[in-house]
């Protein structure tokens, strides 16, 4: 596992490839959201570009302070982490309060901000992914301990998965769970503890499906969508009527079917299916393609991280990315159950795509201190 001494000799750039993949998932998720949303957006704003201008809004904010946080030194995120954390708690429970969270799609998961909103899920996973990485470099000999090490790493985690299912939002506690879980493995912990943990989470799993029916519809569209084509299995449905006629070469920009009032605001969660219509084959394997150059840049810089909380840091914000997509792309292709997790960088959605972009800027400044 991580074992690495501290050093801090920085670079005048970063790493030039990883740059290139973020600003070429951001060039395809500017295009896709108009692409996808044109129509929906020209009946409901009289403005085919409503989304298109908010998306490209978004990205240019998120680029600014990509690289801000690109020349803010990693280990200052180290020094605050309690303090981070602390917000991001305080943020999750204020959204739970009536008037102040806002309440989209079943879940009250928003805070509204004038015109704009903020979803404190997003940044919870950034923020604990900062004080999970200092907690672990600063307790590894612990780790492997299951009440000095184990417990209290994964008591913040199940903490924050608590509340946030209480919006409900299982889909964004999921990816946390999954990354924070990813991070104390590889820190050190012991095999046998997971087992006895993925045990009780498959107990617990089972338990939120069966309190909430939506769930249990969800999975049951999975199994078999054309049990219900209308009502629970109507979205993967119609996302594999998108996936299915693209082909190889795609029907061309702009040219889907699907987003005419078939496919529910595509240019959200399943705006991957719309890319794979107009795009065909050729074009959803390049953007996979960008996604694994990602992945790939992202643990390389993990493991030429200078320190331990470095590695983490990196690992942390590289495995929330990954393990995002990685469940976006299943639900879209119909191998897990609707979830409601966006694309990163691709999906409209102005917390996400921030939220994403500050963690890229903070690997982005790791990189320039890792020996590549």
């Amino acid at each position: 596992m991580f074992r690495k001494k501290s050093g801090q000799n920085i670079k005048d750039a970063p790493d030039l490839l990883l740059m290139i993949v973020i600003f070429s998932l951001l060039l395809v998720g500017v295009i896709m959201v108009y692409s996808a949303s044109a129509i929906w957006a020209d009946y409901k704003f009289d403005d085919s570009f409503f989304f298109a201008k908010r998306q490209l809004l978004f990205a240019i904010l998120g680029i600014v302070a990509m690289f801000g946080f690109m020349n803010v030194p990693y280990l200052s995120w180290r020094n605050i982490s309690k303090i981070l954390l602390l917000v991001c708690f305080v943020l999750l429970i204020a959204v739970l309060i009536p008037g102040v969270g806002m309440v989209r799609g079943g879940a009250r998961s928003w805070i509204g901000v004038g015109a704009f909103s903020i979803q404190p899920s997003e940044f919870m996973k950034l923020g604990l992914i900062i004080f999970l990485a200092r907690y672990l470099s600063e307790n590894q000999k612990k780790i492997t301990s299951f009440y000095k090490g184990f417990v209290p790493s994964l008591s913040l985690v199940f903490l924050a998965f608590g509340i946030i299912m209480l919006q409900p939002d299982l889909g964004t506690g999921v990816v946390l769970v999954g990354t924070c879980m990813l991070m104390i493995f590889v820190s050190g912990a012991r095999i046998a503890h997971f087992v006895g943990l993925g045990i009780l989470g498959v107990v617990g799993f089972a338990g939120l499906i069966i309190s909430a029916p939506y769930r249990i519809q969800r999975i049951t569209a999975f199994l078999n969508p054309w049990e219900d084509p209308l009502g629970a299995g109507f979205q993967i449905i119609q996302s594999l009527y998108a996936i299915g006629p693209g082909g190889l070469m795609g029907l061309g920009l702009g040219q889907s079917l699907q987003k005419f009032f078939y496919l529910p605001e595509p240019q959200t969660d399943f705006i991957f299916a719309i890319l794979a219509e107009e795009l065909g084959f050729i074009g959803g394997t390049f953007t996979l393609l960008l996604f694994f150059l990602l992945l790939w840049r992202g643990i390389r810089v993990a493991l030429a991280a200078p320190d331990m909380f470095g590695s983490l840091l990196a690992l942390g914000i590289v495995g929330m990315i990954s393990i995002q997509v990685m469940i976006n792309i299943s639900v879209v292709t119909g191998l897990m159950p609707v979830t409601g997790i966006t694309l990163p960088f691709l999906s409209y959605g102005g917390s996400s795509l921030t939220l994403t972009l500050c963690s890229v800027g903070i690997l982005l400044n790791i990189s320039r201190y890792a020996k590549l």
